[in-house]
């Protein structure tokens, strides 16, 4: 576990996950603009999930879907701009890593356009087969 700054802490507890927090900053990332409060929601009862706080403030998150068996994506992982710089990321995506419900799966999976390097961090590699990989994507589905 990477060690946090003072009155930063994380937690899994759902009661503390604020949605709406969450929200708000998906809603203008580059990879979900415009998704509505409900899919929020619904993506966060959906996953295994971990906020950063900041004296009791969310300030980050990240999720994992997974069987919790054999397979994870790790998706919408967040830190607030004011926020940035102090492992906070490195914080969250470890903490997933190491949870007991998802230390031994077999594939993780995940999609950045600019974080690459902070993921290689963490023993992420780039697709070895990326040819054998396949997907469906609507990017303007939150728009319609």
């Amino acid at each position: 576990m990477i060690d946090l700054p003072p009155g930063y802490e994380l937690t899994e507890d759902p009661a503390a996950i604020d949605a709406i927090a969450t929200h708000q900053y998906l809603e203008r990332s580059y990879w979900s603009p415009g998704v509505p409060l409900e899919i929020v929601q619904r993506a966060i009862r959906g996953s295994l999930c971990v906020a950063a706080l900041a004296h009791g403030q969310q300030v980050g998150f990240a999720r994992v879907v997974s069987d919790r068996a054999t397979f994870g994506y790790l998706a919408d992982v967040y830190v607030l701009e004011e926020h940035r710089g102090l492992g906070l990321s490195k914080a969250m995506i470890a903490y997933l890593q190491d949870h007991p419900e998802l230390r031994d799966l077999r594939r993780w999976v995940l999609f950045t356009a600019d974080a690459h390097g902070l993921y290689k961090q963490l023993g992420w590699n780039e697709l070895a087969r990326p040819q054998s990989g396949m997907e469906r994507v609507f990017p303007d589905i939150y728009q319609r």
